[in-house]
């Protein structure tokens, strides 16, 4: 483990007094020109970066953040997203740092619109972004940059921005992962189902276009002859649920497995118990609390998460050490995919909900 660097260390390493050091960190007290210049040389050489949780660095002006991501729901995929950033705020408490939280409703893209515009308007030092729409993202970000706005991405990126930095899994790989597994377990030849979220504004969500092409890719790359099977749902009215999953799913059917490429297969999976279906494979995708039940109930064959709270954490942790420090940042920044099984569900301690 490389050393700590201390004021000590600094002091040796630019022929100072210990004192000189701190008072050059810390702005305070007048120094020579010639020891400030030495002492910065060395900061410069050993990427010194002061604790800012002892020091009055990150006391001296106050930071004001936007975080905008789709509603939160307890124990659901975005209020884990939040949770990590609530952990990484409280990490660097010290900070003098104003979060307004602006959602809005991932299945209406108007919603999405009203929220997207209202953030543009506003005055503030950085922006959090939980992608859905693609386009609306686009509109918002190229006011954030006309204003010199910061912008980190958590959950996916969007092609032609520029974000300080980003947090994701890669949905690509995700996609074909899946295809991988559900053509695994289910017979040659057979239909596959594929539900589809019907949103209002008809557009699909970012994370949705690039799973289905790495999906698709997978198919067609293995010669796979698997027939698709689009299944839309609506989220925005569950009491149709039933009704819109008995037209594939009730009597006689050929659908021998299903994936879902959002967060909600727990509704599925759910659906499943009750009509005691059990002759169909089911692969769904985040560790929300519907997944994990429907995963330990044996109903979902593989759980695929992609570390919702290390996004969250890492974006706004990330984002306060540019604010601080404003220093370079590691633009792509791509998290883990881990596939659960019922069988290893319960030692996947990740989220605080799951034991």
């Amino acid at each position: 483990m490389q050393r700590k660097i201390r004021i000590k260390d600094i002091a040796e390493m630019s022929g100072v007094s210990p004192g000189t050091v701190d008072r050059i960190i810390h702005n305070r007290g007048r120094v020579s020109e010639e020891a400030r210049q030495a002492v910065e040389e060395v900061l410069r050489r050993v990427n010194y970066k002061p604790n800012i949780h002892i020091t009055g660095l990150s006391l001296r002006r106050k930071y004001e953040v936007i975080i905008t991501t789709p509603d939160l729901m307890e124990g659901e995929y975005w209020d884990s997203i939040h949770l990590g950033i609530r952990k990484a705020l409280q990490e660097y408490e010290n900070i003098r740092i104003k979060c307004s939280v602006y959602t809005y409703n991932q299945y209406d893209i108007h919603s999405c619109r009203r929220v997207y515009d209202e953030i543009a308007a506003l005055d503030t030092d950085a922006v959090i972004i939980g992608t859905t729409f693609k386009e609306e993202t686009l509109r918002l970000v190229r006011k954030l940059e006309e204003r010199e706005i910061p912008y980190l991405f958590v959950d996916s990126t969007v092609e032609n921005t520029s974000p300080l930095a980003y947090f994701t899994s890669d949905h690509y790989v995700c996609g074909y992962l899946i295809a991988r597994l559900i053509t695994s377990i289910t017979e040659k030849g057979s239909r596959i189902g594929m539900l589809q979220a019907v949103r209002i504004g008809d557009e699909s969500a970012n994370t949705s276009i690039l799973r289905k092409m790495g999906f698709a890719d997978y198919l067609m790359e293995r010669n796979i002859p698997n027939e698709i099977v689009r299944i839309p749902f609506s989220a925005l009215e569950p009491e149709k649920y039933d009704r819109q999953m008995d037209l594939y799913f009730k009597g006689d059917h050929a659908i021998r497995g299903v994936v879902v490429l959002n967060s909600r297969g727990g509704m599925l999976a759910d659906y499943f118990y009750r009509k005691s279906i059990q002759d169909v494979r089911l692969i769904c995708v985040d560790l929300t609390r519907p997944n994990v039940e429907g995963l330990r109930n044996g109903v979902i064959d593989f759980l695929i998460g992609q570390e919702p709270e290390r996004q969250g954490f890492l974006a706004m942790k990330t984002l306060l050490e540019y604010l601080i420090y404003h220093g370079s940042v590691k633009v792509q920044n791509y998290v883990s995919l881990d596939i659960l099984t019922r069988d290893t569900i319960n030692y996947y301690n990740r989220f605080s909900f799951i034991s």
